[in-house]
């Protein structure tokens, strides 16, 4: 399950990847961007919420 450790990132990523995408349908009348955006801002929140859900996991099983 060491893949575990490396799946925030990916949520850091594709958030990165959906905020340029809103950022560049910004200009755009025919495109609506705050979907976009909205889902890009919400990868960014899942990040640190993964990464300080596995540290908390982690102190706890650390415990003797």
């Amino acid at each position: 399950m060491k893949y575990l450790k490396y799946t925030p990132y990916l949520y850091l990523i594709l958030g990165v990847v959906f905020i340029y995408d809103g950022i560049a349908k910004w200009n755009d009348a025919a495109e609506t961007p705050k979907v976009s955006l909205f889902i890009g801002a919400l990868a960014i929140f899942m990040f640190f919420f993964r990464r300080r859900f596995a540290k908390k996991l982690e102190d706890k099983n650390n415990k003797p």
